[in-house]
C-alpha cells in the first residue's frame, strides 16, 4: 500500500477530514453517497466487484465527508500495477464515471489526492463539467454519448424513432425474429462467441475474457439488475444486447450480432423491446453509452434511437518525469500483439486466450 493510502484510510474515519480512501465494495458511506448523489452504474459496488473478480483489481474510492460525517463527494478508482506502467483509472473499463463533486473545492481535493500517487491518472467525465474546466488535468480525447428520454408515452417514443429504425423493427418482426432474455450460461456463451467474432473480424480488437461476462451475469442478471436480451430465429441466436440497471436508468452496455443475419435487423428489435419493457417498469432513461469519435456507423445507429447526444471528455494527468523507456516500449508492443492475435489466420480459440491473458493490460 502506498503512502497516500496509509494516511487516507485513517482520515476517512474522521468526520470532516477530506479526502480519505475507503473500500467502495463494503463502505456504508460510499453506498450512501452513490445512492443519494448523481451516480451511474459505474460507481456501483456491483460494477466494481465485476472488475475485481475478472481482473484482480482492488477497487478503492476517495471519499469526502462534511463535519457531521455525511459523505458529500467522491470518486472510485483502481491503482493498476504492471505493464505498460503504473497508472490510476477511475475506474477502468467504464464508459465514464464522473467525480461526485458538487463544487470546485470538492473536485480539487479529490484531484490533489489522486495526483499525489505520482503516476498517470485518467478520468472520464460526461455529466460533471467542473473537472473539464478546472484543475490540472488536460482533455486528451473525446467520445460520443447517446441517451433516450423514456418519459414520453410509448406511442410518442415510437414516432420519435428515426424512420429507418421503425422499418428495421418491422422487418425483424416480419422475418419471425423473437426477442427474449438469455436463460443460462450456454446462451451467455453463445452471445460471447458472437461478441468475440465482432471484436476480432470487424474491429481487429481482442475481446474481454468470458469470465468478465460471467461476472456481470452474477452481479447483475442473477440479482435482477440487468438482462441479456437475445434475438432468436428458429433455434439460431442472431444477436444479443447486454443491459445493466442502476437506479431508474437502463444501460445498453454490450451488443453483438451474427453478420450473416444482420439483414434480419435483430438488434433493432432488441432495442425496441428494451424500450417497451423499461418504459413499462417506470425507468426514465436508456443510456446508450460510449461510441468512439471515429465509429461513424455506430454513432449513426445510436442516433436512430437517441433523444440526447453529449461528449465524454477523457482527462489525464501525467507525472512530470513522464513514461520510462521500458514503459513506452511495452505500450508499443500491446497494439502489435493485438494485430497478431486478431489476424484471420489465428483460430478464434487462440484469440480468446489472448484476450484472457492481455485484456487487463489495456486498463
Amino acid at each position: 500500500m502506498d503512502a497516500l493510502a496509509d494516511t487516507s484510510i485513517v482520515l476517512a474515519d474522521v468526520p470532516g477530514a477530506v479526502p480519505g480512501i475507503v473500500d467502495p465494495l463494503t463502505d456504508a458511506r460510499w453506498h450512501e453517497l452513490v445512492a443519494n448523489g448523481p451516480s451511474d452504474v459505474f460507481h456501483s459496488a456491483a460494477w466494481l466487484q465485476v472488475l475485481a473478480d475478472t481482473y484482480g483489481f482492488r477497487p478503492q474510492a476517495l471519499l469526502t465527508t462534511d463535519p457531521s460525517g455525511r459523505p458529500v463527494a467522491g470518486i472510485p478508482f483502481c491503482v493498476i500495477e504492471g505493464l505498460p506502467t503504473k497508472r490510476i483509472a477511475t475506474p477502468p473499463f467504464s464508459d465514464y464515471c464522473d467525480p461526485i463533486a458538487p463544487s470546485v473545492a470538492d473536485w480539487m481535493s479529490l484531484q490533489d489526492a489522486l495526483v499525489r500517487h505520482g503516476c498517470r491518472v485518467t478520468v472520464r467525465c460526461l455529466h460533471n463539467e467542473i473537472p473539464v474546466n478546472t484543475g490540472q488535468m488536460a482533455v486528451v480525447s473525446r467520445a460520443k454519448w447517446h441517451g433516450l428520454d423514456l418519459d414520453p408515452d410509448i406511442d410518442d417514443l415510437w414516432e420519435g424513432l428515426h424512420s429507418s429504425a421503425r422499418r428495421a423493427i418491422r422487418k425483424a418482426r416480419k422475418e419471425g425474429v423473437l426477442v427474449r432474455p438469455a436463460r443460462d450460461e450456454k446462451e451467455l456463451r453463445a452471445f460471447f462467441e458472437l461478441h468475440l467474432r465482432v471484436r476480432k473480424y470487424k474491429y481487429r480488437l481482442l475481446a474481454q475474457p468470458f469470465s468478465f461476462f460471467e461476472n456481470i451475469w452474477r452481479q447483475f442478471v442473477d440479482r435482477e439488475r440487468g438482462t441479456l436480451l437475445m434475438a432468436i430465429l428458429g433455434d439460431r441466436v442472431l444477436g444479443g444486447v447486454f443491459f445493466l440497471e442502476w437506479k431508474d436508468v437502463l444501460y445498453y452496455k454490450f451488443n453483438a450480432s451474427d453478420p450473416d443475419y444482420v439483414i434480419a435487423r435483430p438488434n433493432d428489435l432488441i432495442i425496441w423491446t428494451a424500450i417497451e419493457e423499461a418504459r413499462q417498469r417506470g425507468m426514465t432513461r436508456l443510456d446508450f453509452g460510449l461510441s468512439d469519435w471515429d465509429q461513424e456507423g455506430l454513432v449513426r445507429y445510436k442516433r436512430k434511437y437517441a433523444s440526447d447526444e453529449k461528449t465524454i471528455s477523457f482527462l489525464r494527468h501525467e507525472p512530470r518525469e513522464g513514461a520510462s523507456h521500458a514503459a513506452s516500449q511495452a505500450g508499443e508492443i500491446l497494439p502489435r500483439l493485438t494485430d497478431l492475435f486478431t489476424n484471420d489466420a489465428v483460430p478464434d480459440e487462440l484469440t480468446e486466450q489472448a484476450g484472457d491473458l492481455l485484456y487487463g493490460l489495456f486498463a
